[in-house]
């Protein structure tokens, strides 16, 4: 009994709340000296318990000649009012929540102050769901040139491509920098399988019939894009505990430090070979 008293508090319920509340439960017409007796509490403490839940619609109350008896309804029906009363409250505070966040949205760095006016930092670390929207929103943002540093371990989405294909479509620059991994990977058949250099070849081969300038490198390069000189999305992954998800996104808007990550693309890219270099000398 002890464990449901628990489970009845839990879900909102007092303690002698929950005492009464299995007292009548297994009783069957009960009066309140009843109650009080199976419950083990103050006869006292029964009566606002008892009107409390005649309101809440949990038992009946019945006028008897000379005392008032109580009667639980179907459990079944219980649980269908505390559900439904869960479900409003649920619904009421998702609104307030809501409701709140588009209230904070427009303060949001509206205050500026000397210290970050030329340097605004973000952080976003592990698993999370905005990630991938971050960065999409920064590729559809970008007005002039998008310059990208990606270590490819697996092909990228179609839906990056995409995006891509359309900011170049519209007269934007991409460069891309790929360093090939050993580990490599192409979507054939619905597995990922080892890429060949055939499959390679007709990977980039799209990427460049989109319009996209590339190369591609062998030596260590970081997960980085600059966006239109002025952005900087660098992508941060510790390998060394495969157990946890050590990952991390760090976006600098701040124009001084996005031209020293473009002279670091630069150099990278004279050092990177053309798709047709890198087929022909492997």
């Amino acid at each position: 009994m002890s464990e449901l008293i628990q489970k009845l508090k839990s879900l909102g319920f007092t303690e002698y709340e929950s005492k009464v509340f299995l007292a009548l439960i297994k009783g069957h017409n009960m009066s309140v000296p009843d109650i009080a007796k199976s419950a083990k509490i103050r006869r006292t403490d029964v009566y606002d318990i008892m009107k409390s839940f005649v309101e809440k619609g949990f038992c009946n109350e019945i006028e008897t000649n000379s005392v008032l008896m109580y009667e639980i309804i179907n459990p079944d029906i219980i649980l269908d009012k505390l559900e439904l009363k869960a479900q409003k409250e649920n619904e009421k505070r998702l609104a307030s929540l809501k409701d709140t966040f588009k209230n904070l949205k427009p303060l949001y760095c509206s205050e500026k102050t000397d210290n970050n006016k030329s340097f605004n930092v973000e952080l976003i670390r592990g698993y999370n769901l905005h990630r991938v929207e971050k960065f999409f929103n920064l590729i559809k943002n970008a007005k002039r040139e998008i310059l990208l540093m990606i270590r490819m371990e697996i092909h990228v989405s179609d839906e990056i491509d995409l995006t891509a294909a359309n900011f170049i479509k519209s007269g934007g620059v991409i460069k891309t920098i790929y360093e090939l991994s050993d580990n490599f990977k192409i979507k054939k058949n619905d597995r990922w399988v080892e890429c060949t250099n055939d499959d390679l070849y007709n990977v980039f081969s799209k990427f460049e019939s989109y319009g996209e300038q590339l190369k591609l490198s062998k030596t260590k390069i970081p997960n980085l894009a600059i966006f239109d000189r002025e952005t900087v999305f660098l992508n941060v992954v510790d390998k060394s505990d495969t157990k946890k998800n050590n990952e991390a996104d760090v976006i600098f808007k701040n124009k001084d430090f996005a031209e020293t990550m473009t002279e670091v693309f630069n150099r990278a890219w004279e050092s990177s070979f053309s798709l047709k270099e890198y087929i022909k000398k492997n």
